[in-house]
């Protein structure tokens, strides 16, 4: 395994038992990066706000160790395959709007997606030669737009 993921699962296994938390942490290094699997009773609360404790241990750990990463690879918390479910989700809305594009030849913008979510859009979307996706606006408007070349 990465030495840089397995200094990862130490660092958030001490913060989730400094903070308390009844959870276990594993990791394994796969090709979108380092994932920790986070399991307990009190994984319930990693899933409140869509994750929004999950974001925040990803973010903890990139600015902890994302210079030892590279840019293809990132750190991806996950808890009762939350993550696995929601990237199900993001593509087949990415396939949704790629139908109702070519459908209607309208762009179409996505609601607020953090930027996890859209790269996995971009990424499902990125070998439609017809299509193209962007990342339009800034800060907490910024929007995923998918559109004909």
């Amino acid at each position: 395994m990465n030495e840089t993921c397995q200094q990862a699962e130490a660092f958030l296994t001490e913060l989730v038992n400094d903070l308390r938390f009844d959870l276990s942490v594993s990791s394994e290094w796969t090709d979108e990066g380092c994932l920790l699997n986070l399991k307990g009773e009190d994984v319930p609360f990693l899933l409140t706000e869509n994750g929004e404790m999950l974001d925040a241990f990803e973010v903890l750990l990139f600015q902890a160790f994302g210079r030892s990463l590279d840019r293809d690879h990132r750190f991806v918390c996950d808890a009762d395959g939350f993550r696995r479910t929601r990237k199900a989700e993001l593509q087949a809305m990415a396939r949704f709007a790629a139908q109702n594009v070519r459908k209607d030849g309208r762009a179409f913008t996505f609601g607020k997606l953090n930027s996890t979510e859209r790269r996995i859009i971009h990424l499902t979307l990125q070998a439609e030669e017809d299509l193209a996706t962007e990342s339009v606006g800034d800060g907490r408007e910024r929007r995923l737009q998918v559109r004909l070349k």
